[in-house]
């Protein structure tokens, strides 16, 4: 019991250390962009389609890990997945660091992707079971926020050391490591999720059922009323917000730069200015997530998101809508988007079933990105108004999903709740408050 007593006593502790896997996330996949498709580029001759197969590993990769971490921290626990994933992390940073050729550069994004998404929806579920009742989406948002302080991490770093070539990049990944193995061996003091335990004792002790209850633990389950609709719900809602952000992320200088004629600098500098108020606003909402009145926030950040893609979709790209989308959506995925994601994530599926469901759904979402991340530079410049347009039509889709659908999901019993039956009753399902 000692262990069960330690987790719950120390809930912020557990949410930084766990939550480190949306810094080391985002870290990762920006310091991979820079380094690969610049730093390392000249001297390791690295053609663009071999920078783009580089960066499209790592995100199906990512995809893979997300699938396999995701069910095996329901299967075997939350520190297990925590702490591999982690290992696995620092050998493949360690490999892009040392890499003098395209070899190592393979291997690293391959280890580096599969890790992260092994990492980051187990982290998320531990997040979630360890914070107390009445602050388990404040301490789910939070690892958002660390998200952002690990992109402000490296663009900062990027920006002040002034070293080039090989060097740059391999300072770069000299912070990943160093940052991933002191959270190693920090993690290494954590305890297994005391809700987690109880859940998978339960599970085991069980015998044998009627075929029409559900245990929530069998990945059959997952694709049972009720959990396949928030299944199809959160995965559906991720992925088309996701392709617009993900747009910005992965193109947002290339569009810059082909469509309005701007410097690269000018766009990072841009950038950087939105990072602040992102982060005030993620301040915000972490004040407000548990409580009924974060329907309305999301609702507003869901209106600024549609607002931002409308901007260049009706007028046009140009500098002045490009700077619109970025800052508007940055300001209003504060409220919505991947922050809500997380929580609904939480509250929607039970626990031996929770990081699988975001596995299943992030692999999801990063695989969609991925497909459409190959048509993109294409796409946006021969049908540029037709590309904005679509944006502006997925982000009108999500927003339907997320102010009309996902209220109206139950949410799934804890393990000192009773079960459910396979189709639920409507008087006995409680809402989230979406």
């Amino acid at each position: 019991m000692s262990g069960i007593t330690d987790t719950t006593r120390s809930p912020w502790k557990t949410a930084t250390l766990a939550g480190m896997a949306s810094y080391l996330d985002a870290a990762a996949l920006v310091t991979s962009g820079i380094a690969i498709g610049g730093y390392y580029a000249g001297p390791l001759q690295l053609a663009p389609g071999a920078i783009g197969s580089l960066l499209g590993l790592q995100t199906l990769a990512f995809a893979a890990g997300a699938l396999f971490g995701g069910r095996s921290g329901d299967r075997f626990g939350r520190r297990t997945v925590l702490i591999l994933s982690l290992v696995l992390y620092t050998v493949g940073v360690l490999l892009l660091l040392v890499a003098a050729g395209p070899a190592l550069l393979y291997a690293g994004v391959v280890a580096t992707g599969l890790a992260i998404g092994a990492d980051l929806p187990v982290s998320l579920a531990l997040v979630n079971e360890a914070a107390p009742a009445g602050k388990k989406g404040t301490m789910v948002v939070f690892s958002g926020m660390l998200w952002l302080a690990g992109i402000v991490a490296v663009l900062g770093l990027s920006s002040v050391m002034g070293a080039k070539g090989m060097l740059g990049g391999r300072i770069l990944f000299a912070h990943l490591l160093v940052v991933a193995t002191v959270v190693l061996l920090l993690r290494l003091t954590l305890r297994e999720s005391a809700e987690w335990t109880a859940a998978r004792r339960a599970a085991d002790a069980r015998p044998a059922t009627a075929s029409e209850t559900i245990e929530f633990s069998r990945i059959r389950d997952l694709f049972r009323p009720p959990t396949v609709y928030a299944l199809l719900a959160t995965g559906l809602y991720y992925a088309t917000w996701n392709l617009g952000a993900n747009t910005l992320g992965q193109f947002g200088a290339y569009l810059w730069t082909a469509l309005t004629k701007g410097e690269i600098a000018q766009f990072s500098q841009l950038t950087l200015l939105g990072l602040p108020v992102g982060f005030l606003a993620g301040l915000v909402f972490m004040r407000v997530v548990d409580r009924p009145a974060r329907h309305a926030w999301f609702a507003v950040g869901t209106a600024l998101i549609i607002i931002a893609w409308a901007l260049p979709a009706l007028l046009g790209p140009n500098k002045f809508t490009l700077v619109a989308v970025m800052l508007i959506s940055g300001l209003g995925n504060s409220f919505a988007g991947e922050s809500i994601y997380k929580v609904w994530s939480q509250d929607l599926f039970p626990t031996l079933l929770r990081a699988t469901a975001q596995g299943v759904t992030m692999a999801f979402t990063r695989a969609v990105a991925g497909l459409a991340a190959l048509g993109t530079p294409a796409f946006a410049l021969g049908h540029t108004q037709l590309f904005f347009g679509l944006l502006l039509a997925l982000t009108l889709i999500a927003a339907l999903i997320g102010l009309a659908w996902v209220p109206r999901l139950p949410t799934v019993p804890r393990p000192e709740e009773p079960m459910a039956p396979a189709m639920p009753a409507p008087d006995t399902l409680r809402k989230t408050a979406a």
